[in-house]
């Protein structure tokens, strides 16, 4: 069962399996009919580098009967690597920028399960290589350029959140008090979509609630 876990993981998934593994552990464990990335005594640690909502259903059936701790990486700093059909290889810095903010754009898939006393998220920012196959089939954005692995440089900083009040430590200081998706989006320096994430997930978890409207728009407030 591990080799073939193991063999269907990318260079990213397998760096953070082996950064977060200790002697002792138990690597591609059986667990409840589960295969888990890692198994220590009293905690699995499982790593996931893309979305969330393909382990909803593992996340909920392990907390159950385990304490878990959800490993996710966000890069702080993306070099994209484009590899052409002919052989030519170009390196640039993505412009794109991360931070511990950018985990509520998977946490709608389960913004309660950090409630739960035997869950915790930890969020790892990095610095990453993306690369790039020009193959042709990338969808249209990526005009042909299809991604074929993600590849770690290095961490930069690591924030374990344990429970739902932890999640309001990501908001920006000096946001007002109600405020709305806007406020949130400007003080981050991020998207609209990510800020409206973000007030979900909180507004989920039960740490803001939502006091009124200015016109179509919500205000929310910290409880």
């Amino acid at each position: 069962m591990g080799s073939i876990g193991a063999l269907k993981e990318g260079h990213l998934h397998a760096s953070l399996k082996r950064l977060y593994a200790a002697p002792g552990d138990i690597v591609e464990a059986p667990v409840d009919g589960y295969l888990v990335d890692i198994l220590r005594a009293g905690l699995i640690i499982e790593i996931q580098t893309s979305n969330f909502s393909s382990i909803a259903k593992k996340m909920r059936d392990l907390v159950r009967r385990h304490r878990v701790r959800l490993v996710h990486p966000v890069p702080a700093e993306r070099w994209l690597v484009k590899q052409s059909a002919g052989g030519g290889i170009e390196r640039r810095r993505s412009p794109k920028r991360g931070g511990f903010e950018q985990i509520f754009e998977e946490l709608v898939s389960f913004p309660t399960l950090l409630a739960h006393k035997n869950f915790e998220l930890e969020v790892v920012v990095i610095r990453e290589e993306e690369i790039r196959r020009g193959d042709g089939r990338g969808g249209r954005r990526r005009r042909g350029w299809t991604t074929v692995e993600r590849r770690l440089l290095d961490v930069l900083d690591r924030r374990i959140l344990r429970a739902p009040s932890d999640l309001l430590d990501l908001l920006p200081p000096g946001l007002p008090d109600p405020f709305q998706t806007t406020h949130l989006a400007a003080s981050l320096g991020r998207p609209r979509w990510l800020a409206q994430k973000a007030a979900y997930c909180l507004k989920e978890a039960g740490v803001i609630v939502q006091v009124g409207k200015t016109g179509n728009a919500r205000l929310y407030s910290r409880r």
